[in-house]
Protein backbone atom coordinates (compact mmCIF):
# COMPACT_ATOMS: atom_id res chain seq x y z
CA UNK A 1 0.00 0.00 0.00
CA UNK A 2 1.44 3.83 -1.31
CA UNK A 3 1.53 6.17 1.80
CA UNK A 4 -1.23 8.54 0.08
CA UNK A 5 -3.44 5.47 -0.07
CA UNK A 6 -3.38 4.60 3.55
CA UNK A 7 -3.70 8.53 4.23
CA UNK A 8 -6.59 8.70 2.41
CA UNK A 9 -7.62 5.53 4.11
CA UNK A 10 -7.26 7.32 7.19
CA UNK A 11 -8.80 10.66 6.28
CA UNK A 12 -11.87 8.50 5.40
CA UNK A 13 -12.18 6.36 9.03
CA UNK A 14 -11.78 9.23 10.53
CA UNK A 15 -14.68 11.31 8.77
CA UNK A 16 -17.00 8.65 8.42
CA UNK A 17 -16.87 7.17 12.26
CA UNK A 18 -16.51 10.27 13.71
CA UNK A 19 -19.61 12.01 11.94
CA UNK A 20 -21.63 8.62 12.31
CA UNK A 21 -21.18 8.95 16.33
CA UNK A 22 -21.91 12.77 15.78
CA UNK A 23 -25.14 11.71 14.13
CA UNK A 24 -26.04 9.79 17.47
CA UNK A 25 -26.37 13.48 19.11
CA UNK A 26 -28.17 15.13 16.01
CA UNK A 27 -30.85 12.20 15.65
CA UNK A 28 -32.40 12.96 19.12
CA UNK A 29 -32.39 16.94 17.85
CA UNK A 30 -34.37 16.32 14.74
CA UNK A 31 -36.26 14.59 16.54
CA UNK A 32 -36.76 17.07 18.72
CA UNK A 33 -37.84 19.70 16.09
CA UNK A 34 -39.98 17.48 14.27
CA UNK A 35 -41.96 17.20 17.64
CA UNK A 36 -42.72 21.00 17.85
CA UNK A 37 -40.06 21.09 21.08
CA UNK A 38 -38.22 24.17 20.70
CA UNK A 39 -36.78 23.59 24.59
CA UNK A 40 -33.13 23.55 24.17
CA UNK A 41 -29.95 25.23 26.04
CA UNK A 42 -28.89 28.89 25.06
CA UNK A 43 -25.14 28.75 26.12
CA UNK A 44 -24.19 31.97 23.99
CA UNK A 45 -27.40 33.60 23.92
CA UNK A 46 -29.37 33.35 20.84
CA UNK A 47 -31.97 31.70 22.11
CA UNK A 48 -33.28 28.59 22.73
CA UNK A 49 -34.68 27.89 19.24
CA UNK A 50 -31.89 29.30 16.84
CA UNK A 51 -29.14 27.32 19.14
CA UNK A 52 -31.18 24.01 18.64
CA UNK A 53 -31.35 24.78 15.23
CA UNK A 54 -27.82 25.60 14.57
CA UNK A 55 -26.96 22.83 16.96
CA UNK A 56 -29.13 20.14 14.80
CA UNK A 57 -27.41 21.82 11.56
CA UNK A 58 -23.53 20.93 12.83
CA UNK A 59 -24.97 17.66 14.34
CA UNK A 60 -26.94 15.87 11.90
CA UNK A 61 -26.87 17.91 8.67
CA UNK A 62 -23.30 18.36 8.25
CA UNK A 63 -22.12 14.95 9.52
CA UNK A 64 -24.00 13.62 6.58
CA UNK A 65 -22.15 15.82 4.42
CA UNK A 66 -18.65 14.97 5.98
CA UNK A 67 -19.90 11.51 5.69
CA UNK A 68 -20.23 11.07 1.99
CA UNK A 69 -17.41 13.41 1.70
CA UNK A 70 -19.01 16.54 0.09
CA UNK A 71 -17.77 20.41 0.47
CA UNK A 72 -16.13 18.49 3.56
CA UNK A 73 -13.92 21.13 4.94
CA UNK A 74 -16.60 23.65 5.34
CA UNK A 75 -19.41 21.41 6.63
CA UNK A 76 -16.87 20.36 9.08
CA UNK A 77 -17.00 23.92 10.50
CA UNK A 78 -19.94 24.14 12.16
CA UNK A 79 -19.48 20.85 14.18
CA UNK A 80 -16.11 22.58 15.34
CA UNK A 81 -17.91 25.38 16.85
CA UNK A 82 -20.56 23.43 18.21
CA UNK A 83 -18.16 21.23 20.11
CA UNK A 84 -16.33 24.44 20.90
CA UNK A 85 -19.15 25.89 22.52
CA UNK A 86 -20.13 22.54 24.32
CA UNK A 87 -16.84 22.66 25.95
CA UNK A 88 -16.36 26.07 26.86
CA UNK A 89 -19.33 27.50 27.09
CA UNK A 90 -22.07 24.44 28.06
CA UNK A 91 -19.89 22.79 29.79
CA UNK A 92 -17.71 25.26 31.45
CA UNK A 93 -18.27 24.60 35.24
CA UNK A 94 -17.75 21.11 34.55
CA UNK A 95 -14.90 18.58 35.34
CA UNK A 96 -12.90 18.06 32.31
CA UNK A 97 -14.31 14.25 31.86
CA UNK A 98 -17.30 16.26 31.07
CA UNK A 99 -15.59 18.35 28.78
CA UNK A 100 -13.56 15.38 26.99
CA UNK A 101 -16.47 14.31 24.13
CA UNK A 102 -16.89 17.56 22.48
CA UNK A 103 -13.43 18.18 23.16
CA UNK A 104 -12.27 15.11 21.10
CA UNK A 105 -14.67 15.81 18.65
CA UNK A 106 -13.32 19.50 18.10
CA UNK A 107 -9.84 18.24 16.92
CA UNK A 108 -11.33 15.75 14.99
CA UNK A 109 -13.29 18.62 13.13
CA UNK A 110 -10.42 21.11 13.39
CA UNK A 111 -8.13 18.18 11.63
CA UNK A 112 -11.15 17.47 8.74
CA UNK A 113 -10.90 21.43 8.02
CA UNK A 114 -7.12 21.50 8.07
CA UNK A 115 -6.91 18.40 5.93
CA UNK A 116 -9.89 18.12 3.71
CA UNK A 117 -11.23 14.39 2.89
CA UNK A 118 -9.14 12.39 1.15
CA UNK A 119 -9.28 11.10 -2.04
CA UNK A 120 -12.16 8.88 -1.14
CA UNK A 121 -14.66 11.31 -0.81
CA UNK A 122 -16.69 13.17 -3.63
CA UNK A 123 -14.26 16.25 -2.92
CA UNK A 124 -11.99 14.52 -4.88
CA UNK A 125 -14.17 12.76 -7.66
Amino acid sequence: MTSNFKNSLGLALLRVLSSVMLLTHGIPKVKKLLNGNFEFADPIGIGATPSLFLTTLAEFVCPILIIIGFKTRWAAIPPAISMFVAAFFFHSADPFGAKEKPLLFLLIFLVLVLTGPGKFSIDRK
